[in-house]
């Protein structure tokens, strides 16, 4: 079976309840009847329902919860808890309730008040939209260092990773990741890969160079990290600085890095910034036809998932998906 069906399954076994907040965009209308007619989750639309139903001429999405801010019986109650999530910037319940209107800050607020278990957007919206009210309502799990996203890589040639399978990451948060930052989102992405896809987790830690191969202070940055990591996880199978091809081609590893555990079979990819993860998933994607599955988050208190601008109907229904199970790890 492959990872996106894994995810259905999962998600059909354990329903949850999932906010698409940009309800009135075609892309996720399709999703939406998609997901439901696979009874992958329960789906909340934000809005008018009589509007949103007449832009999903021709999909069937009827059978979606249909919430409208504007006339939200529990709205008094979302605007307390506002106001004191706030309340440290003094926000009034004026400025609460306008916040509020906002599709995509109501949506987290519908995860923090228990009526939603989860919340997917960035289809319209950049992940900064998407991330700041997350953090502002939900924050950060207890011990998170920072937020971070991966990508899940389903390559057609199974040669790398587990049977074609890697993570990837961070491709899509955070710019450029000091050691320390580098070590805690190897940590989280080794737990994330075993929560998602299941067996070890086996990290590379990637860079231009391998094992003091070239000298520059980007590579002192992995080295590093890796150092960092190590420390904090010892039981985490985890290693670098390695080159792409010796993290994850046998031949090579064993060349280039013969006394690691890691080298020539990582199926955590963990990149050095954010050019190098964003450029690296999308040439994996468009020039090996890889099915890319995120940018999942990792850190924050309950689920929220960010998509690409670019990104098709069908990978709202995987994201919805692995928010779905990753909702279910949560509880």
């Amino acid at each position: 079976m492959d990872f996106l069906s894994i995810m259905k399954e999962k998600a059909k076994s354990d329903l949850q309840t999932i906010v698409l907040p940009e309800s009135y965009e075609e892309r996720n209308l399709e999703a939406t009847a998609a997901i439901l007619e696979e009874g992958l989750a329960n789906i909340i639309l934000v809005g008018k329902k009589e509007e949103i139903i007449a832009k999903a001429a021709g999909f069937n999405i009827q059978k979606a919860i249909f919430i409208d801010p504007a006339n939200y019986e529990k709205m008094d109650a979302f605007v307390e808890m506002f106001c004191e999530l706030r309340k440290s910037k003094g926000v009034t319940p004026e400025q609460a309730l306008k916040a509020l209107l906002d599709p995509m800050t109501f949506g987290v607020m519908l995860v923090k008040m228990g009526e939603a278990d989860g919340m997917v957007s960035g289809a319209i919206h950049s992940t900064a939209d998407t991330l700041r009210p997350a953090l502002q309502i939900l924050k950060t799990k207890p011990g998170t260092e920072l937020v971070s996203s991966f990508f899940i890589m389903v390559c057609k040639d199974g040669t790398y990773g587990d049977d074609g399978v890697l993570l990837f990451a961070d491709c899509a948060l955070n710019q450029n990741p000091n050691s320390a930052e580098l070590a805690a989102i190897a940590i989280d992405s080794a737990k994330s890969y075993e929560a998602f896809v299941g067996g070890e987790a086996r990290v590379a830690m990637l860079s231009h160079s391998t094992m003091g191969s070239a000298k520059h202070a980007d590579v002192d940055k992995v080295v590093e990290a890796t150092k960092l990591a190590k420390e904090k996880a010892p039981n985490i199978k985890l290693d670098g600085e390695l080159q792409l091809d010796a993290a994850i081609v046998a031949k090579v590893g064993s060349q280039k890095a013969p006394e690691s555990k890691v080298a020539g079979k990582a199926n955590v990819l963990i990149f050095p910034d954010i050019d190098a993860g964003n450029i690296g998933y999308k040439l994996v994607q468009r020039f090996a036809g890889a099915e890319a599955y995120g940018p999942v988050l990792q850190g924050i208190a309950k689920p929220v998932n960010d998509l690409s601008r670019g990104c098709s109907a069908e990978d709202i229904v995987g994201v919805v998906a692995m928010t779905a199970v990753q909702a279910q790890i949560t509880k």
